[in-house]
């Protein structure tokens, strides 16, 4: 959720039942905008909080002139000194998954160990740092769970995602769907589509994969709260990931409050 409207926007996801207290919500209201002035970003977006053992990651996203590649991220423990998070690559998705088992500790330099045999009979040991896996899990948490309304961003003829400074927000009506709401990352199934469905899909503002092609079928809840004002988004697959927008008004924004792990029992919840 965007810093400018964090009191605003906090306010609204808070029947969740996860929120910020007044002393962190203070020092957020600062000290991120000393961090888009640091980094010179275009926007500065608070991601959410990470549940550890020992301490809480507070998570922060910077965005540059393209809102989709010119992303970094950011991990604090009090909301006032912020760490960059280290570029994700495959080999680190694939060594966190190896190694990465349970909670997350809290120390960021706390380092994870799996040992395995390997093809001729020595042992293969695999280390990955805390700060690796909590800079994979917040990517894969972004990439699987991020939400944002349709037209809320465009395209530009070179290519560059940016914000629709023309969006006058959804209707109440638009907003009891799922397929007027995407997922703010590469899209994955929308080269799958037909000739003919892709012929009713503006290209400006249709680039992104909606949730109702989201496997499986009923992972996301979708509530009217507060009078029924503002629309509420709840992921089941990442428990803890909850989206806000106030129809009629460009409003909207998500926030993760949660222990960083995917439900893997969600089938059999179904």
């Amino acid at each position: 959720m965007d810093s400018d409207t964090l009191y605003f926007a906090l306010e609204l996801i808070a029947g969740s039942g996860q929120t910020l207290n007044v002393e962190q919500r203070t020092a957020l209201q600062t000290s991120l905008l000393l961090l888009r002035k640091d980094y010179k970003f275009q926007r500065v977006l608070f991601w959410g909080k990470v549940f550890g053992l020992k301490q809480d990651y507070f998570i922060t996203q910077g965005r540059g002139e393209d809102e989709m590649e010119d992303i970094k991220y950011f991990y604090s423990f009090n909301c006032i000194d912020w760490f960059l998070l280290p570029t994700v690559t495959d080999t680190m998705v694939q060594e966190v998954s190896t190694a990465a088992k349970g909670r997350f500790m809290g120390d960021p330099s706390h380092v994870y160990e799996h040992v395995e045999a390997g093809q001729d009979g020595k042992e293969v040991v695999t280390k990955v740092s805390e700060e690796s896996r909590l800079a994979v899990a917040v990517l894969q948490i972004d990439e699987e769970a991020s939400v944002v309304p349709r037209g809320a961003f465009v395209k530009n003829p070179h290519g560059l995602v940016q914000i629709n400074r023309s969006f006058g927000g959804l209707s109440y009506s638009e907003a009891s769907k799922f397929d007027n709401f995407l997922h703010f990352s590469k899209p994955k199934n929308l080269k799958k589509k037909s000739i003919l469905e892709m012929a009713d899909l503006n290209p400006t503002i249709d680039f992104l994969d909606v949730l109702s092609d989201d496997i499986p079928n009923g992972c996301w809840s979708l509530q009217f709260e507060c009078a029924s004002r503002v629309c509420i988004l709840r992921s089941f697959l990442w428990l803890g990931m909850t989206f806000y927008h106030v129809p009629m008004t460009p409003q909207h924004g998500y926030i993760y409050i949660g222990h960083g792990a995917k439900n893997l029992d969600l089938p059999f919840m179904l």
